[in-house]
């Protein structure tokens, strides 16, 4: 279910650093069911259709264990077209004991899990958006039980071929140290609507009325600082813009809030204010 695609602002792929690049790489091709798109001695890109890159992983420098109590990733979140595809990733966890999570949010149906380095990963299926509920300009959430009988009954007995090739990347969810600066930038600045607040803890925002293209939480604490360069979690993650028009206006709010913008490597970065880096990509 793309709806919320076009001419939406959203998340493409998100870059993460690991300790060991093999063990990732067998981790999210067995157990995640991505397929390798590209690879070099220190990084590897994954696919769910072959030609779009969903994540990337790379194995820094003298790379030190993910950092407790600090900003960065808090899951990111992998959206799959159907329902009996949730199901059918149920059953593979399952064989696989792997450890799992559940939530149903109203909106959604989701799974919770963490690859080997604590890089938390949500996998999930959309409810059809007719079923959610609106008040005013926030979406209702909830963290209910998943009820696993009803979503099994979808499930075809079918051996396990990964993830479908109409996955993509649904949100990402970030701890932040603070939220009234953080909320100035992503709204302000990016251009995101506030969807849905978490009491003082965390604030959902989205383009195009979804229910959520990225959280943000300080469930780490308030002032949590940022985590060292060369620690696993997040390197960055990709926002897709309509148009290198879409682009340069952004550019153009985020330079006004006085927030960081810069050219690395060919492409064009933003720093929220708990150091989460964003590359702004637009669409071709």
């Amino acid at each position: 279910m793309n709806f919320h695609r076009e001419p939406t602002t959203y998340v493409g792929q998100v870059n993460l650093k690991v300790q060991d690049l093999d063990r990732s790489i067998a981790f999210y091709k067995e157990v995640i069911g991505l397929r390798v798109l590209n690879q070099t001695p220190r990084s590897a890109a994954f696919t769910a259709d072959g030609t779009t890159a969903l994540l990337s992983v790379e194995e820094p420098e003298q790379v030190v264990p993910k950092q407790a109590r600090t900003t960065g990733l808090y899951h990111f979140a992998l959206l799959l077209p159907k329902r009996e595809d949730l199901a059918q990733i149920i059953h593979h966890f399952v064989r696989n004991d792997v450890q799992l999570g559940s939530s149903d949010h109203l909106v959604s149906e989701a799974l919770y899990l963490s690859d080997p380095d604590g890089n938390g990963i949500e996998i999930y299926v959309d409810r059809d958006p007719s079923e959610w509920c609106w008040r005013n300009s926030e979406v209702q959430m909830a963290v209910d039980p998943l009820n696993f009988p009803d979503l099994l009954t979808t499930h075809k007995q079918q051996q396990w071929k990964g993830l479908p090739k109409k996955t993509i990347m649904g949100h990402i969810h970030l701890h932040v140290s603070e939220l009234r600066k953080t909320e100035e930038f992503y709204i302000k600045g990016l251009g995101f609507e506030v969807v849905n607040r978490f009491g003082s803890q965390a604030l959902f925002i989205a383009d195009g009325k979804y229910h959520h293209h990225i959280g943000l939480n300080t469930w780490a604490g308030v002032g949590a600082p940022t985590p060292p360069p060369n620690s696993v979690g997040l390197e960055s993650f990709d926002l897709m813009l309509s148009s290198e028009e879409k682009r340069n206006q952004i550019i153009s709010q985020l330079k006004e809030i006085g927030a960081t913008v810069i050219e690395d490597d060919g492409s064009t970065v933003t720093v929220d204010p708990s150091g989460n880096r964003i590359r702004l990509i637009a669409k071709q």
